[in-house]
Parts: C-alpha cells; structure tokens; sequence
C-alpha cells in the first residue's frame, strides 16, 4: 500500500522551517503580544498561554493551561491528581451509601482569601448555577447535576434522581465561589479559596497577575507571584521560552518540542494524554443526507492516512485512536482501527452511490497542535478519492460556538479536541455521546449525537457502583458508538510542557494542567 506522503511532508518542511526562524533568529521581545515584556523577576513565574484566558472562572472556559490558572484561585471539593485519582481538597469527607447518596464534609477551617468562611450554601449555590449555564463543558460531564441537602454547617448530602457514582471525580470540576458573588455566569471577578488572589487582570488581552494569597487556609506555596500572558503564536511562545520572558508553556507543536529538547536552560516534559482530537462528524444531518449514513462516514475515513500524519505531522508524539475515548482513561476499550485505503474509499462511496460529495471541515485555531496542516493534509486526502472539501478556520474568541450548534452556519467535519477532567472513560462517553432529545433542543448536546439507547446504556454505567460491572457496560457502549462512526479521523496526543529550568519541573498530570501551587523556584 502506497501512503500518501509528499504534501504533508511538504507542510512539516514549512512548519519546521517556520519555527525554526522564528525560534533561532528571532530574540527579541514578544511583540505579537500587547503587554508587559521583558524576563519575570525573582519569586515570579511567567506562562505564555496559547488561548485566551477570558474568565477565572470555569462555568464556561475550560481549556487545560485555563485549569492550572483557576485552580490556584479557585477551588473545588475535590481534585484529581496525578494518577488521576480524586484527592480530597475542600472536604474531608465524600461517602456514598448504599442508596447511592454521597454524604460529603466541609474540611474545618476552609475560608476565601478575605477570610470567610467557606460554606455549605456556597457549595449548593455553585451546583445550581453550573446547572444554568447553557452550553456549558462542565455540564455536559454530568449525567444530572446534583441537588445539595444541607445537614449541619460543615455536612451535607448530594442527591440525583439515578445514582452517580463517580460524583467524587465529578465534583473536582465545579469550582467553589461565595454565594452572594455567584451568578449563573461566567464571573469576571471575585474571591476565591484558592493559594493565589488576582492582582490585575484584563480579560480582553488574557493577561493576569496573581500573587501569593498570605491568608491561604493550605500549605503556602513557595512561588510569590505568576504572571499569565496570552501568546498565540507558537514561534512567539518558543522565542519567549528561549528568551526567558516566559517560564512556561504548554500545547506547543512536536516540532517546536524537538527543538527545544536538550536546549540549555529548558526542560520538555511529555506524560500520556487524556484528551482525543478529533475530525467529528455533524450530526444534524438530515435523513437523505450522505453524512447521515454510517456506512458513508465509514467510506470516507478510510482516505484518511492517519500513521503519516502522526509520523510526519506529528512527528510521533500522538497515537491513532483504537477506541472513541484515549486508551489511559480508566473503562476505556479498543473498539477498532482506523485504515488507510483510498481505493476501497472510491469503492466505497461509488457502491453506495455517492458522488462530487463536498464537505465543509471547520475548527479553531490553536484546538491542537499542527491544526492548519492537519487540516489542510486531510483536504487533499479527500480530493484524492474525488470529495472536495473546503477549510474554515475560526480565530480563538469567534463564534465557533454558535457554528458547532448549528445556530449560525451549516458544515460537516469539526476540528475538535475533548479533554478528560477526570480520568475515566465514563466521563468522556457522557460528555460526547449521551446526548438527549430533550438537550438537543437547547443545542447541548456533542454536534447533535443524539442515540437514546446508547444514552441509556451510558446512564446505565453512571448507576453502577461496582467499577468491574461498570467497566463491562462502558465496553459494550463503546463498540456501539464506534459502529457509528462519528469520527473521520480521531488522534491522542501526549501532555506535553516546556519550561525554563529556573523553575523545578511543574507536576503536569495526564490531563495535561498542574498544581500552580506545586511550583517551585530553583534559580
């Protein structure tokens, strides 16, 4: 079989020639950026983000360098850590029963950085307004949201009509806010528990200044200062590294890791990824449609060479999706492959009787790494079984959104990427594939995946206590939901951060975020 190589390495030759010039003749301040330049002082840390940072609040932003930054102002009851297990934070206590009601304590002590206290009603608050928030990630991680019972002034119980299982993984997303500066918004201000307070902060440019919050109820931690800036050139971010304007980076290209690899004064850390990227069918199609039929987004996966975009693209730093969730989540299984065979793609689709197939394949820059070259890769694929797809590329902060639930324009592949919070298949399933009739009239559901029995079957597997039984079910959906082929293409790549060697290697997790907290200082 012969792969399809030449335009791919055609564009990794461009890439690596963009950032090389970018990275090893260019030296200067970071000027694709507004903002302060020059290198961080001492006790500072400085982390050059390739999205904005528009919120410091999480109901709607969620992105993983967004995480590491509102996690240190804000916290929740729980955490997960880096084997992606739940670690207690604001409680001390988080019980299931047998009836499977979960009884969690406030840990004694906890208080905002103005010195009151946390508190049960700030716990149900938070609940009810993440429940409010149309077209929230957060959400969509939840088979229900929880009702909050108050039981003394540190104790309470969390109620669903089915039982949640994993509400100890879950609940690690829902960020603790005092209740009378809540809201059923995204919060652009405000307190919160967490061992940095917010110094300035201008959500239009995403740069903010966090210091050490001195009235901390938690260990201190021994950074005094982070500064947070919104680069969204790579080759800036990579010049800031080397540089020493910035300390850290993340989401960065394979080719621009290689190029930092062993370079004095930097250090690249890789560890297994839980997030997916990837080319997902629109499923509001109508009936009649081409895309609407499996067998024909089966077809057209197969013009896909996915092991010459990893190798060439890639560069080897991701893996072919074997599964509709990344093989290191806790449940997930191998459902299948993705094969390269552009003659029994034309086969394909001649024998089903489709023909001159356009297709519109959109997505937002900076959604993963190499996006415009994968993209424009797959272009060609495409035009090599006779499909004519065109590109629309939207700049972070546009109206993707609005896009993706069909609110604004139509289109039929989307460049996306799934990050997985908690370390479970389970949660991965929820979010992407247990979409409902009745959250596809609001438009919350995965680009319009609506299967009531599979969706069933995942609420099935919330309910079950016993993680082997659990485990057994999720295998069963998971090949279920791959037979329908909501993907074209689906790649996992590895968590990968760069960062100066002044700062002592952050603690990155799978799910590609760390605890600011844990960072320490070496020079």
């Amino acid at each position: 079989m012969t792969r399809f190589t030449p335009p791919i390495l055609g564009r990794r030759t461009l890439l690596g020639l963009g950032a090389g010039l970018g990275a090893g003749l260019t030296l200067g301040p970071l000027t694709a950026c507004a903002g302060p330049t020059g290198a961080p002082g001492p006790g500072t840390v400085s982390l050059g983000l390739n999205r904005s940072l528009v919120s410091l609040d999480n109901k709607l932003n969620q992105f993983d360098a967004a995480v590491t930054v509102q996690r240190a102002v804000r916290q929740a009851l729980t955490n997960i850590g880096r084997d992606l297990k739940p670690e207690l934070v604001l409680a001390d206590r988080f019980d299931l029963d047998e009836s499977g009601v979960w009884t969690v304590r406030l840990r004694d002590g906890v208080h905002y950085s103005d010195g009151t206290p946390v508190t049960v009603e700030d716990v149900a608050t938070a609940v009810r307004y993440y429940g409010e928030v149309s077209g929230s990630f957060i959400v969509g991680l939840f088979p229900e949201m929880p009702t909050v019972e108050p039981v003394d002034d540190r104790t309470f119980r969390l109620h669903t009509e089915r039982p949640v299982a994993v509400l100890d993984y879950l609940m690690a997303n829902i960020h603790i806010t005092p209740a009378a500066a809540n809201e059923p918004a995204e919060l652009s201000g405000g307190v919160g528990s967490g061992p940095y307070v917010v110094t300035r902060a201008n959500s239009g440019t995403g740069e903010y200044e966090l210091a050490r919050n001195e009235r901390y109820w938690g260990p201190a931690p021994s950074v005094h200062g982070v500064r947070v800036r919104f680069v969204p050139e790579e080759s800036s971010r990579v010049v800031g590294l080397r540089s020493g304007e910035l300390d850290v980076i993340d989401s960065i290209s394979p080719d621009s890791a290689d190029q930092l690899d062993g370079m004095r004064g930097v250090r690249i850390q890789r560890s297994p990824g839980t997030r997916i990227n990837q080319l997902f069918f629109n499923f509001r199609k109508p009936r009649g449609h081409p895309l609407a039929d499996p067998a024909v987004r089966q077809a057209l996966s197969y013009a896909i060479d996915g092991r010459a975009l990893i190798d060439n693209v890639l560069t080897g730093s991701a893996q072919q999706a074997e599964g509709v969730v990344p093989a290191a989540l806790e449940g997930a299984a191998r459902t299948g492959a993705y094969t390269y065979d552009p003659r029994q793609a034309r086969q394909r689709l001649d024998a089903l009787g489709v023909r001159d197939l356009e297709v519109r394949i959109i997505w937002e820059t900076g959604e993963f790494a190499a996006d415009s070259f994968i993209m424009e890769a797959v272009q060609e694929m495409l035009r090599d079984i006779g499909v004519r797809a065109t590109l629309r590329q939207f700049e972070p902060g546009g109206d993707i959104l609005q896009w993706r639930q069909g609110r604004r324009g139509d289109w039929d592949v989307l460049g996306n990427g799934y990050g997985n919070p908690t370390g479970l298949a389970l949660t991965s399933l929820q979010g992407m594939y247990a979409g409902t009739p009745e959250r596809e009239e609001t438009r919350d559901t995965y680009q319009g995946f609506v299967f009531p029995e599979i969706a069933g079957l995942i609420s099935d597997a919330t309910a079950e206590p016993d993680r082997d039984a659990r485990n057994l079910l999720l295998t069963d959906v998971q090949q279920r939901i791959w037979d329908l082929w909501p993907c074209l293409w689906a790649f996992v790549p590895d968590a990968v951060l760069a960062h100066r060697t002044r700062v002592a290697d952050p603690p990155l997790k799978p799910v590609n975020s760390y605890d600011l907290a844990a960072v320490r200082m070496e020079g």
